[in-house]
C-alpha cells in the first residue's frame, strides 16, 4: 500500500491554474488508471481530468469552484500497487514524466503527459463511453453539461441528435431559444436588494453590490481584451429601428394634461426602453473593480441613469439618482430638470458621480450612429441617432416610416456580444411597440 498525491498537471494548453468544477469521485471511491476523477475548466475550455493512479480515493484536497495553480495536489488516492510501467507520476520533480512509447496499449497517459496516438485515440473513447451512460438517463458530456447550467437548460428536457441520443452544445443553445429570448423572456421584478457582493469576505453594512469573482474563462477573456483600447476595451454595436410607434406615443403624452408642463421627446422614451432593458439584462448595469484578492464584476440592483450633455463648458454626464424607480412622468421632469441645470452650468458634483450607466442623444446634432466611450467605472453607453423619415420594407411593401439607429459601446471584459445583442434588441422593440412599457 502507498499514498499517492495528485497534483494539478498541464492539460497540454500551457495554462498556469485551472478552476475545478466538479469531482467526479468521493473518498471511499475505488478508481482505475485513467479513470476521470474531476471536470476542470481552462482559459479554454471545461476538460475531463483521468487518474494517474489505480487505488481508492482517500482525500479531496480543494473544493468544487477553487482556482488551482498548476503542480498544487488536489487529491490523495491509497494505491494497491505502483502505477503501470511508464505511467506518469505526479510526484515527479517539476511535474515533467517521461513520455509513454507509442506502441504500448497498458500504460497510463495522463492528458498533457506523453503522447502516444494510441492512448489519445483510447481517451477519447472512454470519454464517449462516460457520457453514453452518465448519470439520470441523459447522454451529455461535461462541457455541453456546463453550458445547459450557464443556459438554466434542464438537459432531460433537451432532445439529443448526436450518436446513441448523445446531446450536443447545438442540441442546448437550440433548446435555450436564443433567437426569441429578446421577445420571450419574462421581465423579473426589481430586486429588494440594492446590490449583492459575491462572494463577500468582507460584505459593505448596506449590501449595496454584487460582485461576481472573474476567472476561467472570464479572466481569460478580460486579460486577452483589456490590452486592445484603453483601460476598458470597448465593442460597438447598432441596429436600425422603426420608430413611427414612438412618434406616436409621444404625441399622445403630450396631448395628456398630467404632462402639460413637461417636455416630452422622443429621448425620453429611450430612456426607459433603456431601463426596461437593463432589467432583463443586469450584466450591462456593471463595472468592473479590480482588488487585492483579482478583479471582481459589480452588478447594479438600481440604476443611476447618466445623461450626456453638451454644455458651454464642454461635456458632462449627470446622473438621474435611482432612475428605475421612476414613473414616466417622474423620469421626464428628472431629465428636464437635468439637462435645464447642466445648460446652466449648475450641476452639483453629487449629481455627476455614481453613475451605472449612461444615454446620449447624438441625433440632436444630426447624427445617425456612433461608437462613443464609456463613462468611467461603467459598462456600457448607448445612443440614439436622429429620427428621420426613410423608406421601410413590411411584409414586402415599401412604406414610410420614421426610423432612428440605436447604437451603443460596452466593456468586452464584463459583456460578451450575445449579451450585448440582447440588451440592444430589447431597446430597439420598445421604441418600435411602447406599450412594452406597460409589461
Amino acid at each position: 500500500m502507498a499514498m499517492e498525491t495528485f497534483h494539478l498537471p498541464d492539460v497540454g494548453e500551457g495554462l498556469t491554474e485551472a478552476e475545478l468544477v466538479e469531482w467526479r469521485v468521493k473518498p471511499g471511491d475505488a478508481v482505475a488508471v485513467n479513470d476521470t476523477i474531476a471536470d476542470i475548466e481552462t482559459a479554454k475550455s471545461v476538460v475531463e481530468l483521468p487518474s494517474p493512479f489505480s487505488g481508492t480515493v482517500r482525500e479531496l484536497l480543494v473544493e468544487e469552484g477553487d482556482t488551482v495553480d498548476v503542480g498544487a495536489p488536489i487529491l490523495t488516492i491509497e494505491s494497491a500497487a505502483a502505477p503501470a510501467d511508464d505511467a506518469p507520476s505526479s510526484s515527479s520533480e517539476g511535474g515533467a514524466t517521461p513520455e509513454a512509447p507509442a506502441d504500448s496499449s497498458d500504460s497510463a497517459v495522463l492528458v498533457g503527459y506523453g503522447s502516444g496516438a494510441e492512448a489519445k485515440t483510447r481517451r477519447r473513447a472512454r470519454s464517449h463511453d462516460r457520457a453514453v451512460t452518465s448519470s439520470v438517463g441523459v447522454i451529455a458530456k461535461p462541457p455541453v453539461r456546463k453550458l445547459a447550467r450557464d443556459l438554466g437548460v434542464t438537459l432531460s428536457d433537451v432532445t439529443g441528435t448526436g450518436p446513441s441520443g448523445e446531446v450536443t452544445r447545438d442540441d442546448v443553445v437550440k433548446h435555450a431559444d436564443q433567437a426569441s429570448v429578446f421577445r420571450n423572456l419574462s421581465t423579473p421584478a426589481w430586486p429588494a436588494e440594492r446590490e449583492r457582493r459575491i462572494p463577500a469576505p468582507q460584505p459593505p453594512a448596506d449590501d449595496r453590490y454584487e460582485a461576481i469573482p472573474v476567472k476561467g474563462v472570464r479572466k481569460a477573456t478580460a486579460n486577452a481584451v483589456s490590452g486592445s483600447a484603453y483601460t476598458a476595451p470597448h465593442v460597438s454595436v447598432w441596429t436600425d429601428v422603426d420608430a413611427s410607434r414612438t412618434m406616436e406615443f409621444v404625441k399622445r403624452l403630450k396631448q395628456q394634461p398630467q404632462f402639460a408642463d413637461v417636455r416630452i421627446s422622443p429621448l425620453l422614451v429611450f430612456a426607459k426602453a433603456l431601463l426596461w432593458a437593463v432589467q432583463r439584462n443586469p450584466e450591462i448595469n456593471s463595472s468592473w473593480i479590480e482588488t487585492e484578492s483579482g478583479a471582481e464584476i459589480q452588478v447594479r440592483g438600481y440604476v443611476n441613469l447618466g445623461i450626456a450633455a453638451a454644455t458651454p463648458r464642454g461635456l458632462v454626464v449627470p446622473n438621474i439618482k435611482d432612475a428605475h424607480d421612476m414613473s414616466i412622468r417622474e423620469l421626464a421632469l428628472a431629465l428636464q430638470n437635468l439637462t435645464t441645470k447642466a445648460r446652466e452650468g449648475k450641476t452639483s458634483p453629487e449629481e455627476l458621480a455614481g453613475g451605472t450607466i449612461t444615454i446620449t442623444n447624438i441625433g440632436v446634432f444630426g447624427m445617425d450612429a456612433g461608437t462613443p466611450i464609456i463613462n468611467r467605472g461603467e459598462a456600457g453607453i448607448v445612443a440614439m441617432g436622429a429620427i428621420r423619415q426613410k423608406p421601410w420594407v413590411v411584409d414586402g411593401e415599401v412604406r414610410p416610416a420614421w426610423v432612428t439607429t440605436v447604437s451603443g459601446s460596452f466593456d468586452h471584459r464584463i459583456v460578451d456580444g450575445d449579451k450585448i445583442s440582447r440588451f440592444l434588441a430589447d431597446i430597439a422593440a420598445v421604441l418600435e411597440e411602447p406599450a412594452l412599457l406597460l409589461d
